[in-house]
């Protein structure tokens, strides 16, 4: 499972011109939820998305997470960052998992975020989606259940 992780000021989704996400201070994380991921890669995600130490402190350091400040959470499922284009140039997405696989472990990150009393939106799966955002810092992390970065 892999995610990137922005910090934001506030970030919205919108589907058919309808906002079907939006939330103001707090993460962008854009997921994307790979073949043979279990619950136990939705727990290292979700973890870490909401205890990141990346929001500054008094003293301008990082030093507090999403729980620290009171932050929400904006999840958006994107299989796309599952994309291998070491070979050609047109991306495969063969690593990606199933949709009906997929929606069940997104609607679960989705939970679990809400389990830690952060207040989840989400953006519509397996749908076209129009995501804004205004990042700030930019302060943007990668994430990977399997520690490959």
């Amino acid at each position: 499972m892999r995610a990137v992780w922005q910090r934001v000021k506030e970030a919205k989704v919108t589907v058919d011109n309808e906002v079907v996400g939006a939330i103001g201070e707090g993460a962008l994380v854009l997921l994307g939820i790979e073949d043979g991921d279990t619950e136990k890669d939705v727990q290292f995600i979700v973890d870490k998305c909401v205890n990141l130490r990346l929001f500054e402190d008094e003293r301008g350091r990082f030093d507090k997470s999403l729980l620290d400040i009171g932050g929400e959470l904006l999840l958006v499922s994107q299989f796309t960052l599952l994309g291998d284009c070491r070979k050609g140039r047109r991306p495969s997405f063969s690593r990606a998992m199933a949709p009906e696989e997929a929606k069940k472990l997104y609607r679960l990150a989705i939970k679990k975020v809400e389990e830690y009393g952060v207040r989840c939106q989400k953006g519509k799966f397996q749908a076209h989606m129009e995501v804004s955002l205004i990042n700030d810092g930019p302060v943007t992390v990668l994430l990977d259940s399997k520690k490959l970065f």
